[in-house]
Formats: structure tokens, sequence, C-alpha cells
């Protein structure tokens, strides 16, 4: 199965809880027949579905925030990018593209419920596909967690972990936007040559590096802002090389999903000593504020500010391939899947 099937709804369902990192065994592929619309519903045909590392926790049965857990048997939960193709419902019409709750599968109906959280983008000069993932949830993630959160100040030593991701490279883009001094952690020397063509000021390579030396050298006068999208050994290694005053901001803790216990922090009382704090956030607590969000992120692309990093993978067939890669470490920026080989990313030829 390498080309999307039309005429049908494809869709990838959860067969077996992941052991590791996911496996092809783990997903079912199935073909059912596209709904029809009733009353007050619309259909959407989709465009882009985003990856992220917390679906494989979705696959495992867990409750996240407000989504249910998933039994064996049951769609995967994912946001995407998706075009109105029917509607019975006054508020979307055939043409609207919205960004939403859609699962993996290549259509959906849909009431508009505010569970589902679909939204009509606030701006209609950038590329579709960047719905799926830098004015999406990638890029609320990286906002929320950054300009709300970290209480950056011109000057700030900053650290991100995580750099090369999704939402590292936004991070490590709007802490330079606000005249910091960024150091951006990622694995191996060619994301780390990246990171420095994006902005960074430095770099730190884990898989060759020494973090616990590394950083006393980095930052003699400690870290003001870090970043975590990774938690493990690299926060508690911080967490020894703070600075007065200094801000961690809890984002994402990819290094620890993999195992059967939860890390144990054993330090986290350095914070006293230098007055720090450490904050969490989850992203749908921004929600009321997306067109804010979107609208700023925007207007730094537009001033050629910020640039979007987004790795896409073509083919709906290759979700599982492309969830897998989020684990393995090799994917640069945001993760999109282009479902339909009739687009270029960001628009319909």
């Amino acid at each position: 199965m390498t080309e999307l099937a039309e005429g049908v709804n494809c869709q990838w369902r959860i067969a077996a809880r992941p052991v590791g990192n996911v496996k092809r065994e783990d997903f079912e592929y199935r073909e059912t027949e596209i709904p029809e619309p009733g009353e007050g519903e619309f259909l959407l045909r989709t465009l882009y579905l985003g990856l992220a590392p917390v679906m494989r926790m979705y696959m495992l049965g867990e409750a996240v925030a407000q989504a249910r857990p998933l039994e064996i048997g049951d769609i995967i939960h994912g946001r995407g990018v998706a075009e109105v193709v029917a509607s019975k419902h006054p508020d979307y019409q055939v043409g609207d593209v919205v960004q939403g709750q859609l699962g993996w599968q290549t259509y959906k109906i849909s009431r508009g419920t505010p569970g589902e959280r679909f939204f009509k983008m606030p701006v209609n000069d950038m590329p579709l596909g960047h719905a799926g993932g830098t004015l999406g949830m990638t890029g609320l993630s990286a906002w929320g967690g950054w300009m709300q959160c970290a209480d950056a100040r011109p000057g700030d030593r900053v650290l991100v972990s995580g750099a090369a991701g999704g939402v590292g490279t936004l991070v490590v883009q709007m802490a330079r936007i606000q005249g910091c001094h960024v150091t951006a952690m990622a694995g191996g020397p060619e994301k780390c040559r990246f990171l420095e063509e994006l902005g960074c000021d430095r770099t730190i390579d884990y898989k060759s590096e020494d973090l616990a030396g590394r950083l006393p050298e980095l930052f003699p006068d400690g870290i003001d802002v870090y970043f975590d999208n990774v938690g493990g050994d690299t926060l508690s290694a911080c967490l020894d090389n703070l600075a007065m005053g200094a801000r961690i901001v809890l984002c994402g803790s990819i290094s620890e999903y993999l195992l059967d216990e939860p890390y144990g922090l054993m330090n986290y009382t350095r914070l006293r000593s230098v007055n720090g704090t450490m904050r969490g956030f989850f992203v749908y607590n921004f929600w009321d504020r997306f067109d804010e969000c979107v609208e700023q992120l925007a207007g730094w692309i537009r001033a050629g500010q910020l640039r979007p990093v987004e790795q896409v993978i073509e083919g709906f067939h290759r979700m599982p391939e492309a969830l897998a890669r989020l684990y393995d470490g090799v994917n640069v920026g945001v993760q999109i899947c282009q479902v339909r080989a009739d687009l270029l990313h960001g628009e319909t030829k």
C-alpha cells in the first residue's frame, strides 16, 4: 500500500500497545466508506497531518489532558489541516480550510464541537501546510511556552534542549528575536550546524560532549532560562548550573517517554538557592490566544525574522514511519505528513 486509495476513507488504527518505539505491527490500516454529513454536520477531506511524540502516549491508552484514552482498534488521535467538501452546517462552507482534531484518517464528519478545536486560519497569505506545523499546535506550544512562561529579557543566557525539533527550532529563533544569547542542544554535528545557520550563538552536541562538564564552561555565571524539551538527566544537569533568578520552562520530556518507570528528579531543590522557578504548561491552556499567536508568528515570517522548519513526509501510508522518526531522533523541525499527492507543500495544485 503506497498510493492513497480514492473513494474510501483510509484510516490508521491501533493494533497493539507499543513496547519501546512504535513499529509497523502496532498499526492497523483500514478502509471504510466516506460518510455523508447529516444536519448540522460537515465533511472534511484531510490535506496534512501533524506528528507529535504524544501520539505514542495515545496509543498506550493513556489519558492525555482532555483527550479520551484510546482502545485497541480506535483511530489514532491527531491534528491536521483539512478542506470542507460537503456541509450542512451554517458556520462551515464548502472550500473552507480548517485546522483541528482529525485523527489519522483521510475523511472526517464533524459538528464543529469545542473538543475538536477547529479553527479557520486567521491569516490567508501563508502556505496551508504551515497550519499543520509552524502555525498550528507546534507553533502554539513554542509561543505559549516561550512568550508566556519564560519571562525572557534581552541579554538572557538561554539554553534550549531538543533544539532541532519542531518546538525547539521555533524557540531558538524567538529567543534570538528577543535579544537573548542562545545555546542550542541537539544530537549530531549536522543538527548542530543547522542550528547555527538558524541563528543560535553556540551548540552542544549531546551525543559527543559531556553535558555535565560542558555546562559550567559555557555558562560560568549560570543559565538564565532553560527551555526543556527532553527532561531526564539533561534537566538534572541544568538544575546544577542555574543563575540567580533562573527560569525553567517544562515543555516536553521525550527522553523519558520510552522508560518503563518515570524519571526521578533528585536535585530540584537547587531552585531554592537561586530563587529560581520551574514552570510547566499545556498547549491547550493558551487556546483562547491562538489568533494572537498565529498573527505574531506570521508577522515574524513575513519580516524574515523567523524561518519555518518543516520536514514533510509524502503519503498517508507513511504515517507509522513518520511517528517512529520522532523517537529515532532523525527528524529536524516539525514533522508533517502530506496526505495527498495532488498538493504542493502549502497549497493545492
